[in-house]
């Protein structure tokens, strides 16, 4: 994050140095005016850093939880359209009524999306309670404090991009096998996080608790994704 902050003012005073060359002695053009402000909104981004790697990894999975958070919404509406999730798309005169029995799950379809929900929820509960647990017992004083923490950020980054191929795979006309791939997939990157969580210092013996309850929820949602894609 350093690093990246860095290099956003450096460039932007590039930019800035070159607009002030190339504009003619004691003249303000609309050019510095833009470069000037895109300079202090980099100086503004560095001055309100994470002041150590506990922060940083309190910060960046906030972040995923966000978008998780809004995957589960997207998801969740679609499942309130009814049958057909694309109702909210405006019919084309060339393509005429969609009557294409692609556009909507089949019951088999949606006894599957129950357990996928379960495993998205579960996603967005992992998170929660990793980014609780980091911000109430995450300390960044030991190289090993920080390496656990550095796991922790690397493995949580997972599940983002998990949660989002799952949720492609759920729209129809859905491809029940990919479902079943995706759903395994995202369940072994949420216990890896738990797994990481639990051997970690951010996790005394009284957090141990939701980590089980969570491991339960996630093996009792992949296991109904199992049966309900038994080929």
């Amino acid at each position: 994050m350093v690093r990246d902050a860095t290099t956003e003012v450096v460039e932007g005073m590039i930019q800035l140095t070159e607009t002030i060359l190339n504009t003619p002695l004691e003249s303000l053009s609309q050019e510095q005016l833009i470069s000037t402000g895109s300079v202090w909104e980099a100086c503004e981004q560095a001055s309100n850093l994470p002041r150590d790697n506990q922060a940083a990894v309190v910060s960046a999975l906030a972040a995923c939880l966000g978008v998780v958070k809004d995957a589960l919404e997207e998801m969740e509406h679609a499942l309130v359209e009814g049958r057909d999730p694309y109702s909210d798309i405006m019919e084309d005169e060339e393509l005429g009524f969609r009557g294409n029995r692609d556009t909507y799950w089949s019951e088999a379809d949606r006894k599957l999306l129950g357990p996928c929900m379960g495993l998205m929820k579960a996603s967005k509960a992992c998170l929660k309670k990793v980014l609780g647990v980091v911000k109430a017992h995450g300390k960044a004083d030991s190289s090993e404090q920080i390496a656990q923490l550095d796991d922790l950020a690397d493995i949580a980054n997972e599940i983002s991009p998990s949660v989002d191929e799952l949720a492609l795979s759920m729209y129809p006309p859905m491809n029940q096998l990919a479902v079943r791939l995706n759903a395994a997939k995202l369940a072994s990157v949420l216990k890896k996080v738990l797994e990481i969580t639990k051997t970690s210092h951010v996790c005394p013996p009284s957090e141990e608790g939701w980590v089980q309850f969570l491991t339960g929820a996630v093996d009792h949602n992949m296991d109904k994704i199992k049966n309900f894609t038994q080929v």
